[in-house]
């Protein structure tokens, strides 16, 4: 009798012991912690130790030196990427922690991937999709943790930074990847092409009773079938199923400095960031941002509860998603031009429900002016307009192929690393390519994110023979990542590698002139210019006094038309083929 009972002990102490080893931070303290780095990871090896559906495996580096993981649970039990892909099966990619300060969806997860282990029979849609977290994406800033920085959030206790171990912020990082992470997650992006993306933040912003706001993929540069879907299906699916579980989530409140009663236009996921990345390969995603003064625990479980709903949804619609995503692949394959410019539409708009606050606009005491104060004491909900629409400013037609010299190696990774397919030219060879040359750009004036960013870019273009040498790469535009080249490789794209700062040393003039020399050969190239030229030339000198006043200006004017002039300078160094 002894013996049993002490064998009834050990196996209570074991379950005991098992049920804490997978309780988390979050649940441990009542929901006003968050795990760190090291027992986030912990917790999902110990997950993987003891259930098959479950793998964590290192993918690659992070600029804080610590690797990257990704955690996936796969019903069936198979995680190679080869095999995932094989399945069929669509595929929910969650990506937490980017800015680790924001840690909702960190907590929620672990507990979700533990509760359809330990559930898995009550959970029958693991049957049909594949789920796939990122733990900690930044994971430099989830090791510089405090309790301070996120001065206007509601808990956790203490959290990571918003800057990587760089200091970069990842979500701008998606196009020009300066940091090891970008390098990492691209991998495994392309490696799991998945059918929906979720990245996990908390906004800094407005106030009002929404604890999740949403925001989601922009639909018409998603475009296609799968846009239309996105609109006027799974969005409304997903917000449906939420309000069933008593959740009342909103679009993403984009409004600053001001209040929202009037409306909004909808946020403009550009390439830089994490949603408008994936779009580019005809993923759509969802950005959630829980508000910042509800307190954690709602905060958890409303992100809880998206997550889940969001891989449901995912099973039950995924072969539709699949089939749509297929077929605007193959209608992107054929398209002889797309888009590079939008711009707000607004005449057009949807109508959608805010549960607001009250606002008034009280004289600081601090700083004697007035400042706007919300009243959650008064609330109301009213119907107001969110404009999320878009409209093409313009077009550009898709090359067969883009050529670039090897000698831009740094873009010639990130096009690598994204999965871009390149043939490598075998000899030197001459090719009659259309060539670009900036013609004028605006720049900030602060840096952003590293950069010096440039914007406004035009350019003009010209036909001309250009010698290539053996190793320099010719680019098919017919592939997966056609969208992807045409944003990164036409300058005049937002967040084209050219407004990134990858080419400025071509704006840079390396040859010139001494006046005193050239003045004398000035006047016999002038000369024997062409009559509209030489025409220009004394039209402006009469017109223009800061021209006639200054000899460098006018001696630099005949040099640019001259065979003198460096055929480089401006001279942008990616190479649009337009024959087979």
């Amino acid at each position: 009798m002894k013996r049993i009972l002490i064998f009834i002990l050990f196996i209570f102490s074991s379950l005991c012991s098992n049920a804490q080893e997978l309780t988390t931070a979050f649940e441990k303290s009542n929901g006003t912690e968050t795990a760190t780095y090291q027992e986030g990871i912990n917790f999902y090896k110990k997950l993987a130790q003891k259930f098959p559906q479950i793998d964590i495996r290192e993918m690659g580096k992070t600029d804080s030196g610590e690797p990257l993981h990704l955690v996936v649970f796969n019903k069936d039990e198979k995680f190679r990427f080869s095999e995932i892909q094989q399945s069929g099966k669509p595929i929910l990619f969650i990506n937490n922690g980017i800015h680790p300060g924001e840690s909702d969806g960190i907590d929620a997860s672990m507990m979700i991937l533990r509760n359809w282990a330990q559930n898995i029979s009550q959970h029958s849609f693991l049957d049909s999709v594949i789920v796939a977290v990122i733990p900690f994406y930044n994971v430099g800033g989830a090791l510089n943790r405090n309790s301070t920085t996120r001065t206007n959030q509601n808990g956790p206790e203490a959290y990571g930074f918003r800057g990587n171990a760089q200091n970069y912020d990842l979500n701008r990082d998606f196009i020009k990847m300066d940091s090891k992470n970008a390098f990492a997650f691209a991998e495994i992006f392309h490696q799991l092409d998945p059918d929906v993306f979720i990245d996990t933040h908390v906004t800094n912003g407005t106030d009002h009773q929404h604890v999740v706001t949403v925001l989601t993929t922009q639909h018409n540069k998603l475009g296609g079938q799968l846009g239309e879907y996105l609109e006027e299906e799974f969005e409304p699916m997903i917000f449906e199923e939420m309000e069933a579980k008593g959740r009342n989530p909103i679009e993403y409140i984009n409004v600053k400095g001001n209040t929202p009663e009037n409306g909004w236009t909808q946020f403009w996921d550009a390439p830089r960031y994490s949603t408008g990345y994936t779009t580019l390969f005809q993923t759509f995603g969802f950005m959630t941002e829980d508000h910042m003064w509800k307190d954690y625990k709602t905060r958890v479980e409303n992100i809880y509860d998206f997550l889940t709903i969001a891989a449901e949804l995912t099973a039950k619609e995924g072969a539709k998603i699949q089939k749509l995503k297929s077929d605007d692949r193959e209608q992107i394959l054929e398209a002889d031009s797309l888009p590079i410019i939008w711009k707000n539409d607004k005449d057009e708009f949807k109508m959608i429900t805010l549960d607001g606050y009250s606002t008034s606009y009280p004289e600081s005491q601090l700083t004697g002016n007035s400042l706007l104060k919300y009243d959650r004491n008064d609330t109301f909900e009213k119907d107001i307009p969110f404009y999320n629409h878009y409209k093409v400013e313009k077009s550009v037609r898709v090359p067969n192929y883009y050529v670039i010299p090897q000698a831009w190696f740094e873009v010639i990774n990130r096009l690598k690393t994204n999965d871009v397919k390149m043939e490598v030219l075998k000899k030197d060879t001459v090719i009659s390519v259309e060539v670009y040359h900036v013609d004028d750009f605006q720049t900030v004036s602060n840096p952003y994110e590293g950069h010096y960013l440039h914007y406004d870019t035009k350019v003009k273009s010209s036909v001309q023979q250009i010698a290539f040498r053996k190793g320099d790469y010719l680019i098919d535009t017919r592939q997966k990542s056609k969208r992807y080249l045409v944003e990164t490789l036409e300058p005049e794209a937002q967040d084209s590698f050219f407004n990134w700062n990858f080419f400025d040393s071509i704006l840079q003039q390396k040859e010139g002139f001494s006046s005193y020399v050239f003045e004398p050969k000035a006047t016999e190239i002038l000369a024997n210019l062409p009559s509209e030229e030489q025409a220009e030339f004394y039209e402006k000198q009469e017109s223009d006094s800061t021209f006639s006043s200054n000899n460098y200006a006018q001696l630099d004017w005949i040099f640019k038309r001259s065979k003198h002039y460096e055929k480089s300078h401006k001279r942008y160094p990616v190479y649009r083929l337009m024959s087979e």
